[in-house]
C-alpha cells in the first residue's frame, strides 16, 4: 500500500480553515446537506473498520452524521465534534451523540478512541493542533483516517462552474478551477492530503501515513445536480440572486449534455496508526 512521501506544499496566503465563516456556514441549510452530499464508499469504510482496533470513533466535524450513520451501521460506537449547532442538531436526530465546538477547542477528559475519523472536514481543522489532539484521543494502536470525496465532473460541467464563478465571485478565497474539477493529485486536494501527512509526521506518534483511495461512480441528473451545488464552499453565503446565476450557467450546461451525467469520485485518505503501547 503507497505511503505519502514528504514534499514541499504550496504556501498559500490563508489556509481554509482560518475562514471559520466559510467553514461554520454549511449549516445555513443543513437538511439539503444532508440528503444531496454523496455518502462514503463500502471499500472505504469497511477498511477503516478492520484497520481499528476496536469499535469506538471519535469522528471530528461529524455535520449532519452522514459518515458516522454509515460506521454506526456497520457496529461503531461514534462520538461527533461538530461547530455548527445546526449541523449537530441534524446530526443527533439522526441518533448521533455530538459534542457542539471546534475540535481544537474540545476536549477528550479522559476519554479514548479506537479510531478518529474526519469525513470532509479535516481542512477546516488547525493541522498542528488537530493532529495533537488527535493523538492524544487515540488509544495506542488506533487509527487516525481523514477522508475527502473528490468529484471529477465531465469537462463541460467543469468549465461552466468555473466561468461562472470567477465571472461572479472574483474575490473568492477558493481555487474556483480546482474546486470545479478536484484531483487527488493536483490542485484543490492534492496539498491538503500532503499537508496532512506531514503535520502527522511533524507532531509524532504516528506511524508512518498511507494513502487509501476508492474509486467509484455516481449518475445524476441535472435537478439533483443543482441541488447539491449550493452545499459547496465557495457557494453557501452567496446572495440568492448570484447563486442562481451560477446554476442557471452549470444546468445550461447539463441540459446541452442531454440533462444527465456521471461523476467520477475518488475518496482519498490519509491513514495512520497511533504508535506506543
Amino acid at each position: 500500500m503507497p505511503t505519502l512521501p514528504p514534499r514541499r506544499v504550496r504556501t498559500f496566503d490563508t489556509e481554509p480553515h482560518q475562514h471559520r465563516d466559510v467553514a461554520e456556514s454549511f449549516g445555513t441549510d443543513a437538511e439539503r446537506y444532508d440528503r444531496t452530499r454523496p455518502r462514503y464508499p463500502d471499500g472505504l469504510l469497511e477498511r477503516i473498520v478492520a484497520s481499528s482496533p476496536g469499535p469506538d470513533v471519535l469522528d471530528v466535524g461529524c455535520g449532519t452524521g452522514i459518515s458516522a450513520r454509515q460506521l454506526q451501521e456497520r457496529g461503531c460506537r461514534v462520538l461527533g465534534v461538530e461547530p455548527d449547532a445546526r449541523m449537530a442538531g441534524l446530526a443527533r436526530r439522526s441518533g448521533v451523540e455530538v459534542d457542539v465546538t471546534t475540535f481544537e477547542a474540545w476536549e477528550p477528559d479522559g476519554r479514548e478512541f479506537d479510531a478518529v475519523v474526519a469525513g470532509q472536514a479535516w481542512h477546516w481543522v488547525d493541522p498542528v493542533a488537530g493532529a495533537a489532539k488527535a493523538a492524544r484521543a487515540l488509544r495506542p494502536g488506533g487509527l487516525l483516517a481523514l477522508f475527502w470525496n473528490v468529484h471529477q465532473p465531465p469537462p463541460e460541467v467543469t468549465e461552466a462552474f468555473a466561468t461562472a464563478c470567477r465571472r461572479l465571485l472574483p474575490d473568492s478565497p477558493f481555487d474556483l478551477q480546482g474546486v470545479a474539477q478536484q484531483s487527488a493529485e493536483k490542485s484543490y486536494y492534492g496539498p491538503m492530503l500532503t499537508k496532512a501527512a506531514d503535520r502527522l509526521r511533524e507532531t509524532g506518534g504516528f506511524d508512518d501515513p498511507q494513502e487509501w483511495r476508492v474509486e467509484w461512480e455516481c449518475p445524476y441528473t441535472r435537478d439533483a445536480w443543482l441541488d447539491q451545488l449550493p452545499t459547496q464552499g465557495p457557494l453557501t453565503q452567496l446572495p440568492p440572486d448570484t447563486l442562481e446565476q451560477v446554476l442557471q450557467a452549470v444546468g445550461a450546461a447539463i441540459d446541452a449534455m442531454g440533462g444527465s451525467f456521471t461523476m467520477r469520485y475518488v475518496t482519498v485518505a490519509v491513514a495512520a496508526h497511533r504508535t506506543g503501547g
